[in-house]
């Protein structure tokens, strides 16, 4: 069994601290193995009560690099924050770094897809062209340790498909495997998917990969 490094993720989100423990626990390949963990992987304690970061850089890997030290400087331990999205080159990048509010604060999952399947009306082919981007920025103390970035690449749907993923996976379309992220079976997705590779980016910095 090889070392495990504690991580403590800058989120309140128990579905985001269940796909990292997912991906900390998986090969390369997605495969589980819970023996060969390679991290232990916590919610920052007490998240919603400390002073919050405000995500307004321009760019993934800044809005993670600027959390990941804000709530280093809050707490002890290594603190690891990701900033992640959806890239569409023939709107300009759109959503972008605003993935989470491209149809406002306090839209569902459902009414961005359809903001976006509404802009994406009439484009074929390369207009249609997307990618995900996910960024993991670690700290300590209010030092950075570590940032990586990572991407892969598909195209929009033009109506969702599937029933697994959160956010655009189900429109967003895999040509390598034929389907939509939210059709992809967890351990497909934890392969191929841009936080996948990004985590295992992460892992690999610390040495326990």
């Amino acid at each position: 069994m090889r070392a495990r490094v504690k991580l403590s993720l800058a989120s309140s989100n128990p579905g985001k601290l269940a796909e990292y423990r997912a991906l900390a626990v998986a090969d390369s390949a997605g495969v589980a193995n819970p023996l060969d963990a390679r991290a232990e992987i916590e919610l920052l304690a007490g998240f919603d009560s400390l002073p919050s970061f405000e995500e307004d850089a321009p760019t993934f890997a800044e809005n993670a690099a600027g959390k990941a030290l804000h709530y280093s400087r809050l707490c002890e331990g290594i603190v690891f924050a990701d900033d992640s999205g959806l890239v569409v080159p023939a709107m300009g990048g759109a959503p972008g770094v605003r993935s989470a509010r491209y149809a406002g604060p306090n839209a569902t999952n459902a009414e961005r897809i359809a903001k976006l399947l509404g802009e994406l009306r009439g484009k074929v082919d390369a207009e249609r062209a997307a990618y995900f981007v996910c960024a993991i920025a670690l700290a300590q103390g209010g030092r950075a340790m570590a940032i990586v970035t990572a991407r892969v690449d598909g195209e929009i749907w033009e109506s969702p498909r599937g029933r697994g993923g959160f956010g655009y996976d189900p429109v967003f379309y895999f040509p390598s495997l034929k389907k939509t992220f939210a059709e992809l079976l967890p351990e497909e997705k934890n392969q191929h998917s841009h936080r996948g590779k990004a985590f295992r980016k992460l892992l690999s910095s610390l040495g326990t990969s």
